[in-house]
């Protein structure tokens, strides 16, 4: 009556999946489309430094090298700005204190300790750490840093004058390619207090609970898992009253368990988990017999095969899900896009 799967396929499941977890390839719940938005952002972004920087030359008013007329730095940055345009490392005075702050650095160590192998690495860590201090983390910025160390006799013959020419003008330009191509775009708004604060404000009824998540809990928790955490406080906001919206369903368990069904337990964290089941007893078992074989497909007990009673299966099971887009989602849900 029942079938269960090699152990050893099982076993073979769960080492990719730990390997998966461990390299950090995780889905990416974005669209297509927004994915191609993105690529045709970065693709502007970098097309608009290389045309003014063209410009510039053509009306002689710069005669570096080119080497240093498009920063390498910028590439990054048009990742950040146009992949994720609302994270905390893409805002404003991420990018623009990020990199002035990480090149005054960079040119501050050439001048005073030379071009040495150990110079680059002290001007980046110097760049980390002030970024950090002046609350403008932004990765790009270390390799502004690196790029004026090691740049070589073109860049250091600039000396502060990168900051203006091409450091300001790179910046100017691609901010500017961000803010109204994103502009095109309702949900994209850029900076990100933009669009929060032109979104509709979200007001779920909220059901009696006893312990209601709050933006300070969410606070205190990111101040107890000490490490950068890349989402703004408009951002928490709005994911934490998306969360409360979805919550506010109160989806308790689905009618039946079905063999060849996906189902979720609804809960948070390390407890969560998604269980599908893969044979169960014919209809009219006796209750102290009817079982049901299932495997765990994500979560709690990733890839491992059990059986149990289905009152019990019942009982875990808050809801049915499926996968749509890498993410699993309520089928209610799913049904209604």
């Amino acid at each position: 009556m029942f079938s269960l799967r090699p152990i050893y396929l099982m076993k073979l499941r769960a080492t990719f999946h730990e390997f998966k977890q461990l390299f950090g390839f995780s889905a990416n719940t974005t669209s297509h489309n927004e994915k191609l938005i993105s690529a045709l952002g970065g693709g502007l972004g970098i097309a608009g430094i290389m045309w003014v920087m063209h410009v510039i030359v053509q009306a002689q008013i710069l005669s570096a090298n080119s080497s240093v007329l498009v920063i390498a730095s910028m590439g990054a940055t048009a990742v950040l700005l146009f992949a994720v345009p609302h994270g905390a490392l893409s805002q404003p005075w991420a990018v623009i204190g990020g990199h002035f702050i990480s090149a005054i650095l960079g040119i501050m160590s050439v001048k005073l300790l030379g071009n040495g192998p150990w110079v680059a690495a002290l001007a980046v860590g110097g760049a980390i750490g002030a970024m950090y201090y002046l609350r403008c983390v932004h990765p790009p910025g270390g390799a502004t840093a690196l790029t004026i160390v090691i740049g070589g006799a073109d860049i250091n013959a600039l000396g502060f004058q990168f900051l203006l020419m091409p450091l300001a003008i790179n910046i100017t330009v691609i901010m500017t390619v961000t803010v109204v191509f994103n502009w095109c775009f309702g949900w994209r708004r850029y900076p990100v207090h933009l669009a929060h604060k032109l979104k509709r404000p979200i007001s779920p009824q909220s059901s009696e609970r006893e312990h209601e998540l709050t933006q300070e809990d969410f606070a205190a928790a990111m101040q107890e898992l000490d490490s950068y955490v890349d989402i703004t406080p408009d951002g928490l906001t709005d994911l934490l009253e998306l969360a409360k919206k979805h919550a506010e369903k109160n989806i308790t368990h689905p009618a039946k368990i079905v063999a060849g069904h996906i189902y979720s337990n609804g809960k948070l964290g390390k407890l969560w988990s998604i269980r599908q089941v893969v044979d169960a007893a014919p209809v009219n078992t006796p209750k102290s017999k009817d079982k049901v074989i299932y495997k765990v497909l994500a979560g709690d007990g990733g890839y491992e095969t059990h059986m149990c009673l289905r009152s019990e299966f019942h009982n875990w099971a808050r809801f049915e899900v499926e996968k749509h887009n890498q993410q699993w989602v309520k089928v209610e849900e799913y049904e209604k896009t």
